[in-house]
């Protein structure tokens, strides 16, 4: 107390910034109406947001229109814990790595969460009356004498305040030797995937203890290992379509009719390489982590450390699109490899229209491209663009040239601040950035046919 009072200079900034392990989010997710927003982090926590409507008033008010609203904590719960695998000796993370809403059936949602092993079904729903006038327990929940019960009386619901519940329905586990990296649910509502480095297994929602391996990497003898499967996803509207990506920058696309173990893909992607611009760090810097299908399912959406590129189903020559997103990281990839930032894996959304793509970057930046016109923005999450109404501000890397007032060097860019996660809302220009603790939510409400801002 006595050098409290001595020495009253806290470092406040000090302690704005410390964030502890177990908040960074590591996976940001909408449902399929963009009205529920769950993220996932590496406490093993989930937080579902929901979107709240703002009244007609308020609209007019600020001189916008349409249907708006801000989005406020719906419910919190925690989805895994620490576990641990004795066969092996190895400690499990309860950190979610990703989160998958199912489509909604009726007035309760679902959502699929998983860490390195288990993957969880949730069922959310809402409760506002309860049951009152039991016959063999009181008011309180507690047994009663049978002998004092002289009469039998109908139970009645009773209003009472809105109550979230989130109830675990199934436990998928024992289904993964690896790391699990991805879910995806398919369009056939009934099953889902799931993948880590060296399997992809599908499973059905009703089915817990078993499921059934479609793609199979292991080769006979570990050291024959050449890569390992980073993300996959089923498509959109064929339920019997999945692709999935590799650390070597290949895509494979899949068809479940042709063949039960899809070890055999029936499209490959990959982009040849230049010898020229061969390097130590080819390989991982070509490294896919993250694939994701557009709406209309025609086209892919990967990402690498320093590009994101577009490719068509119908063309399995090379990508289509290639948007540099750090090119000037470049020439630090060794000092990146040092740090081991060279590892980070960025995700990739679209639009609801799919016209523009974004994915994020190091510094609170986070790109977005149109794809019509082929040109970039670099946007910047951070604490003043949070407050309401604050408008985005882009950014640039000088990296040569004229320097404009408010670039940001090259060497003066924060690696400890990276955009890796991010999510889209399904029909709007909403978008959800996950940045450390922090979870930044913006919308273009100046013109909603403007898709890049």
């Amino acid at each position: 107390m006595g050098e409290d009072a001595e020495n009253p200079k806290i470092n406040h900034t000090f302690l704005r910034d410390y964030v502890t392990e177990a908040d960074v989010i590591s996976t940001v997710e909408f449902n399929q109406t963009g009205d529920l927003l769950a993220t996932g982090d590496k406490g093993g926590r989930v937080v579902i947001f929901q979107r709240e409507t703002e009244s007609k008033d308020e609209l007019e008010e600020a001189g916008e229109t349409g249907d708006s609203g801000e989005y406020n904590v719906y419910s919190t719960f925690q989805s895994h814990e620490p576990d641990f695998d004795y066969l092996k000796s190895l400690e499990i993370e309860e950190k979610i790595n990703k989160i998958r809403w199912l489509p909604q059936q009726n007035a309760a949602h679902f959502l699929l969460s998983t860490n390195d092993k288990t993957i969880k079904l949730w069922k959310v729903s809402e409760r506002d009356k309860r049951p009152e006038g039991y016959n063999l327990k009181d008011e309180e929940g507690h047994p009663k004498d049978v002998s004092t019960i002289t009469s039998l009386r109908v139970p009645v619901l009773r209003p009472t305040d809105l109550m979230v519940e989130v109830r675990p329905r199934r436990v998928f586990s024992n289904g993964h030797t690896y790391h699990v990296n991805s879910i995806s649910v398919n369009s056939d509502g009934e099953t889902y995937l799931s993948a880590d480095d060296l399997r992809i297994n599908m499973w059905h929602l009703d089915i817990t203890d078993r499921s059934f391996n479609i793609v199979d990497i292991k080769p006979a003898n570990m050291e024959d290992l050449t890569e390992v499967i980073t993300a996959a996803e089923f498509h959109p509207q064929h339920c019997h379509l999945f692709v999935y990506s590799s650390s070597k920058g290949t895509l494979r696309l899949c068809d479940m009719r042709a063949s039960a173990l899809c070890d055999r893909h029936a499209k490959l992607f990959e982009e040849p390489e230049d010898p020229g611009n061969r390097s130590f760090f080819s390989e991982i810097i070509s490294s896919v982590s993250d694939v994701k299908f557009s709406h209309s399912g025609r086209y892919l959406l990967t990402r690498d450390y320093l590009t994101a590129k577009v490719w068509d189903l119908h063309m399995d020559k090379g990508p289509v699109e290639t948007y540099q997103v750090h090119e000037y990281l470049r020439s630090k990839l060794c000092a990146l490899y040092e740090n081991d930032c060279i590892f980070d894996k960025f995700e990739c959304v679209w639009n609801s229209s799919d016209s523009v793509i974004m994915t994020g970057a190091y510094n609170s930046f986070f790109r977005m491209f149109d794809r019509e016109t082929g040109r970039g923005v670099t946007l910047e999450a951070w604490r003043e663009s949070s407050k309401p109404r604050a408008v985005l501000r882009t950014r640039r890397v000088y990296t040569g040239g004229k320097r404009r007032r408010g670039d940001v060097g090259v060497d003066s860019l924060d690696f400890t601040k990276k955009i890796l996660h991010m999510a889209w809302h399904p029909s709007e220009n909403i978008i959800a950035i996950a940045a450390t603790n922090n979870l930044y939510i913006f919308q273009d409400r100046v013109n909603a046919d403007t898709q890049t801002q």
